[in-house]
Parts: structure tokens; sequence; C-alpha cells
């Protein structure tokens, strides 16, 4: 098993959930809408991102059962708190899916912290904040590409207009979005027969979404 396959298993508890009948019978096993913040620091460096993930309704009826500990009907953060450290403790083994670039060169992360899960309208979220490790001028160009590459997590960034922005960013950077095109109907019914353990190779296609923050 690959290292980003085991860290995958670990992220979304799919050990378990493979093998509950007829929710992962195709590739990908788990969707998620996203957003995502890029934290500006006054002096204009770029030193962290908030990424706000919304995973699926069936994932996240899955994955919450038996976390509502009163029987009220209702998940609170306190009870969704085990979870998200769980989440914390597994997402540097894939990388946190994301991949953050300074003026072009490739930027380390920190420790992740103000972790937190919430479940509205049947769906859970997930809110985290990604320091750089060290903070880092981008007066050119601050890009960064989210997703999974192997397809087993399938990223959508959402298409609000808050989708990717540049909190605090300095005056006259814009964002710009590259979403991958979506895979046409052969290749999503070839994935769709494959071996729910199984990891298709995937690098022929774009299944990442990139952002750029342009600057003056």
């Amino acid at each position: 098993m690959t290292r980003c396959r085991r860290g995958l298993l670990i992220l979304a508890g799919l050990a378990a959930w493979l093998g509950f009948t007829g929710l992962a019978a195709a590739h990908p096993h788990v969707f998620v809408s996203a957003r995502t913040e890029i934290l500006y620091a006054p002096d204009g460096s770029v030193k962290a991102l908030k990424h706000i993930w919304s995973f699926d309704e069936a994932y996240s009826a899955f994955i919450t059962q038996g976390l509502d500990k009163n029987g009220d009907g209702k998940l609170t953060p306190d009870e969704l708190a085990e979870l998200a450290k769980v989440n914390m403790e597994s997402l540097p083994d894939v990388g946190f899916f994301t991949i953050a670039k300074a003026n072009g060169k490739v930027q380390a992360f920190g420790e992740p912290s103000e972790a937190a899960l919430a479940f509205e309208n049947k769906i859970l979220t997930l809110t985290y904040v990604l320091p750089l490790k060290q903070p880092a001028a981008a007066n050119r160009s601050f890009g960064i590409e989210i997703g999974d590459p192997t397809y087993f997590v399938a990223f959508d960034i959402a298409e609000a207009a808050d989708a990717v922005i540049a909190r605090d960013a300095p005056k006259g950077c814009v964002v710009r979005i590259a979403r991958p095109p979506k895979l046409d109907a052969s290749v999503q019914q070839k994935l769709a027969q494959e071996d729910i353990t199984a990891q298709p190779d995937m690098s022929g296609y774009q299944v990442t979404t990139r952002a750029l923050v342009a600057c003056p």
C-alpha cells in the first residue's frame, strides 16, 4: 500500500467505509467541495492558508455514525472534536492535499491549527488553518494546487465568488482559478468499473485545481 493511500485510509475512515455495501462502488470514493482563503500578513507576505472542506452527503452520514453522544439528533463541535483531531493527525501523510508556491518556489507547511468540524444540512465540513513554515514573500505571485492526484478523493473547488480569496493581500493583487476539465464519459465509466481497492493511473489527467494570486 502506498504512503498516500495509507494516509487516505486514515483520513477518511475508508478501511471500514469501503466494506460498507454500495457506498463506494466507484472511483473516486469521497467527494469534497472546497474553499480556501490565502492569508496575508501586514508586511505583504503570505502566512497561511485557511481550508474549508465540505464532504459529500453519503460520506458525511457514514463518518459521523455514533457521534451524537447525547442522542439529541444534533452534532455539536464538541462531539466532532475527536474526529477533527484524527483528520489533523493524518493529513500530513497526504501533504494536506495542497501544494503552495511563492514566486514559483515550493513552500513547506507548519503545524495546522484551529481545526473544527461542523455538521449542517447533512453535510460535514472541516475547517482548519495551514500555516507556511516560514512566511513567504510573494511580491510577484503566490500559487496553490488543491486536490488528490490519485483521484481517490475528488476535490471540487466551489463555483462561488469566494472559492479562493486572498485575505488582506496587497492592493492590486488578483486571484485567478484554473479548474481541471471535466473527465469525459468514457473515462468516468472506466473509473466506475474499477475495483474499490484499485488505484487507477491518473497521470494523464488533470484532476487538481490551481489558483494564482498575481500582484502588481
